[in-house]
């Protein structure tokens, strides 16, 4: 599978895509907190586990946005992907190291949640950063600070400005309140999306966390 060229004759955005490929290469981050007060009700009283369920989310809110499938094709024009499947960091703590795991997106919450729990459990002891020999290239990255909640977050990738995916970055659960917030920093690539991109995501994020009806 390839991803589908754009025909930036008849894009909307091509002027924007091409300043910010062009002569004002950036990215940018934005850290929020999203309320899972719900969410995190839900997981308690169902069999199902958190990290799954939260990348389950993430993924299927970014499927929905041709701005967040995107990648440069050989020539350096924009392809979009018709899906992307999210590649997620496990921990292993005896060697306090990671490993990278992409599961294939599906949309139906129950068969990705148990092949993602599956995955986890087969590579549990395989310590490669990158154990699986299949991986597809439509994928963007998922990963966590555990142990941390944080209120800001910024990753630098050096020549990263090619990187058209999504990167999201998850932190650890802290009370508020009444309402249970977990951080989470989200770096875009501006040829790629906007604000009003982003932040539709993370509305969109928020709406399937406050009603989790999905987790069954």
């Amino acid at each position: 599978m390839e991803p589908r060229p754009i025909d930036v004759t008849q894009w909307p955005r091509r002027e924007h895509f091409e300043h910010y490929r062009q002569r004002v290469q950036c990215s940018y981050e934005v850290t929020v907190d999203v309320d899972v007060t719900a969410f995190v009700a839900a997981v308690r009283a169902s069999d199902v586990r958190t990290y799954a369920s939260q990348i389950w989310a993430i993924a299927t809110v970014v499927n929905r946005h041709e701005e967040f499938r995107m990648q440069l094709l050989d020539d350096g024009s924009p392809g979009v992907w018709d899906v992307v499947h999210p590649m997620f960091t496990v921990f292993h703590p005896e060697t306090e190291t990671f490993s990278a795991l992409v599961v294939p997106y599906d949309d139906d919450f129950r068969v990705f949640h148990d092949a993602a729990v599956d995955m986890i459990e087969r590579y549990r002891d395989d310590v490669r950063m990158f154990p699986q020999d299949d991986r597809p290239r439509n994928v963007f990255d998922v990963s966590t600070f555990p142990r941390t909640s944080f209120t800001g977050f910024a990753l630098h990738v050096r020549d990263g400005y090619d990187h058209l995916m999504p990167i999201i970055t998850l932190g650890r659960y802290r009370i508020v309140g009444k309402r249970t917030v977990m951080p989470l920093a989200l770096q875009v690539n501006h040829a790629a999306a906007d604000g009003f991109h982003a932040s539709r995501l993370l509305t969109e994020l928020e709406e399937l966390f406050a009603d989790p009806s999905w987790l069954r």
